[in-house]
């Protein structure tokens, strides 16, 4: 499955490429600008899978394209700069390997660079980053993870694998789109067997239901 996501990311990127490079005279070595959410050491094999995908379709790094990586590291302080620094520096396109605030900060950065999800995030078209998931529209398009409905068959898993537990606590990001979904939406409709306690990240407290 990953294999296929991440050919999958790559045709996309490609595509991408190809238009922009029918666009420009003369011809140069095409560059992706790569934000990762996390460290290199953590995405290591993710980025030699993708670099690898790009050999087999006859594309080597420091020949015939180029790679301008940027890891957050998880901080969220830098992901306007290094997003701002891609728009800068004039990729071809720009690939998020993160979650809706790291592709957020790639769109607000710029409205003409194509820009890659690559299966994070939430609902595309809920968060803003699509029109449609048939016609996305704008320069967002790739993968994501629409999982969030999964949140009540996890709890009729947990239910089946513990049957004494009566009640659960939920800790979550209210800067997540997705996270917040689960814990006001999904988990409340699913979970009316159980009592569900959530809590912002941080300790603070926002009630239960």
């Amino acid at each position: 499955m990953k294999k296929k996501i991440t050919f999958l990311s790559l045709y996309a990127v490609l595509f991408a490429l190809c238009v922009f490079a029918e666009a420009q005279q003369p011809k140069k070595i095409p560059r992706i600008g790569f934000l990762v959410a996390t460290s290199p050491s953590v995405t290591a094999a993710r980025i030699e899978g993708f670099r690898q995908g790009l050999r087999e379709l006859g594309y080597t790094e420091g020949q015939n394209i180029g790679i301008e990586y940027r890891y957050a590291d998880g901080s969220r302080n830098r992901l306007n700069d290094f997003a701002a620094e891609l728009v800068r520096i004039k990729v071809d396109v720009i690939v998020v390997a993160g979650g809706d605030t790291w592709i957020r900060s790639a769109k607000n950065a710029t409205k003409t660079i194509p820009i890659i999800m690559v299966g994070q995030g939430a609902d595309p078209v809920e968060a803003g980053f699509v029109e449609s998931l048939a016609r996305p529209g704008g320069n967002v398009t790739g993968l994501t993870n629409l999982n969030r409905e999964l949140g009540g068959k996890r709890l009729e898993l947990l239910k089946d694998a513990v049957t004494k537990v009566s009640r659960i606590a939920v800790i979550y990001d209210p800067a997540n789109t997705i996270s917040v979904l689960q814990v006001k939406e999904n988990l409340p409709s699913c979970g009316s067997w159980i009592g569900i306690d959530c809590s912002v990240m941080g300790g603070a407290s926002c009630g239960g239901f």
